[in-house]
């Protein structure tokens, strides 16, 4: 009996629409992380503390950071510099993912955020060492590294920029 919707043992299976999917879903969580934390959308972040209203989106979480980095996450929570450049990384981490651009630049920064949230996190309560921000880290590297941007985004179109042609980092 055949079953035509069966693959035979030795094709490969792709899956690259769902590797696709997965860039496009860590990417909405940085993106939905930046408007929470812009706007107070009631989630993680208060409407009186929203950064518009004059709320910091590193203050609270940063304060109550412990563990073997207390002091340098305490040191940074508040800071001005470290309110801009963690908002923008949260957007433009978010945005790279979410459409496929800038991939590599985008892998290399989000990864970055994230191992410095899991060092944020020490030390983890359910595990020795490992929770889901290193998970991530190495899922958005593996991503960035891939053409996931050109199939299932705007890479393509992006690469062919002349901002890009000019600086091919950027692709």
């Amino acid at each position: 009996m055949s079953h035509n919707c069966l693959m035979k043992a030795t094709e490969p299976i792709r899956l690259d629409w769902l590797w696709a999917l997965v860039r496009a879903l860590l990417g909405w969580t940085f993106v939905w992380a930046f408007l929470d934390k812009l706007f107070g959308l009631g989630k993680a972040t208060p409407t009186s503390k929203a950064w518009i209203h004059g709320g910091s989106p590193t203050t609270a979480y940063l304060t109550n950071v412990k563990g073997p980095f207390q002091g340098f996450f305490h040191g940074l929570a508040g800071q001005a510099w470290a309110d801009w450049l963690f908002m923008i990384g949260l957007a433009g981490i978010g945005v790279g993912l979410v459409l496929g651009i800038v991939m590599r630049v985008t892998a290399v920064c989000g990864a970055l955020l994230l191992v410095f949230m899991w060092m944020a996190s020490l030390p983890i309560s359910s595990n020795p060492f490992l929770d889901d921000h290193l998970i991530d880290a190495l899922v958005v590297l593996g991503i960035g590294f891939t053409t996931l941007g050109w199939q299932f985004g705007l890479g393509r179109w992006w690469s062919g920029t002349p901002l890009v042609q000019r600086y091919p980092w950027l692709a």
